[in-house]
């Protein structure tokens, strides 16, 4: 039974099975009625006792719309998948609660037929995310086909995911692995912690430099081997060490950034369709350097 004054994309979430960004757009589209009346509110509160119905006839066309707005950067194409250099400040695709552009928008403007590449009309194509605030590599399936290949490398950790991190303090040991189960933090809702009852994340770092001035800092190579949502962010700061920029999750520090220090640098797999070794590298985008620059 759904709780008390519940929002209502949540309730048509849970009653009809699909992701929370769908239920959204579906009361947006005007097919959801509460006790008798269209309700267009996604946050609108609805009691317990409140008859919700969803009107899926005639089929109510739910998706994303291609914004030709947004600049997409691809470092590879076949007709199988996308590899893209995401900057840092776009989302990757639309959510409850935002209505800015988005990179799956932009894909869309390039390719049309992405929209039939993957289960989920909000995320077409996505198989793995990065942050808002983070730049880099991000590969994108442009069939189904694809889609249900690279989803399972990724659920086997077959797609080798590096990062460069640039974190507040001295890290001392020159490598370092951190298992801690990740979930919603109890305290921020929209935000993620290490909980007891979280899902089990392994996170492994690599100093590739330390400096001292204006404040002590530490360079990481970092690599994913689980992809929970925003675990290295989360990870990092959980030892001690939060990402420059990441005000969210801890970092105090003086130095020139607005949004997390954080690149996706590397993708390395074996291409789920023909099978060829695929390698991809980004170099870090110029806000990051400038960041860098004042380091010694």
């Amino acid at each position: 039974m759904a709780p008390a004054d519940q929002r209502l994309d949540r309730r048509v979430a849970a009653e009809s099975g699909c992701s929370r960004a769908v239920a959204h757009q579906l009361v947006e589209a005007g097919a959801v009625q509460v006790d008798g009346r269209i309700e267009r509110r996604p946050a609108s509160r609805v009691a317990d006792d409140a008859v919700v119905l969803v009107d899926h006839e005639p089929a109510i066309e739910v998706g994303v719309k291609a914004d030709p707005g947004v600049v997409v950067v691809l470092v590879h194409t076949d007709d199988h998948l996308y590899v893209v250099d995401k900057p840092a400040g776009l989302v990757v695709h639309p959510g409850s609660g935002t209505d800015e552009p988005t990179l799956v928008q932009g894909l869309l403007a390039l390719d049309p037929g992405l929209a039939g590449a993957g289960p989920d009309p909000m995320r077409p194509g996505i198989v793995h995310r990065l942050d808002r605030g983070t730049s880099g590599l991000l590969v994108v399936a442009r069939t189904a086909e694809a889609h249900e290949r690279l989803s399972a490398m990724i659920a086997a950790h077959d797609i080798e995911r590096e990062y460069t991190a640039l974190v507040a303090g001295t890290v001392p040991e020159a490598t370092g692995r951190i298992e801690a189960p990740i979930g919603r933090d109890p305290q921020r809702p929209t935000l993620q912690a290490v909980t007891p009852d979280g899902r089990p994340a392994a996170t492994d770092y690599e100093v590739e430099e330390r400096f001292t001035e204006p404040e002590p800092a530490t360079l990481l190579a970092v690599r994913l081997e689980t992809g929970r949502t925003h675990q290295i962010r989360v990870h990092l700061s959980a030892i001690g060490h939060p990402v420059i920029g990441d005000r969210a999750y801890g970092d105090r520090s003086g130095l020139p950034l607005d949004h997390p220090f954080l690149h996706s640098r590397r993708l390395a797999f074996t291409h789920p369709v023909t099978g060829e070794a695929c390698e991809f590298a980004s170099p870090l985008p110029e806000d990051l350097l400038a960041v860098l620059a004042v380091l010694s």
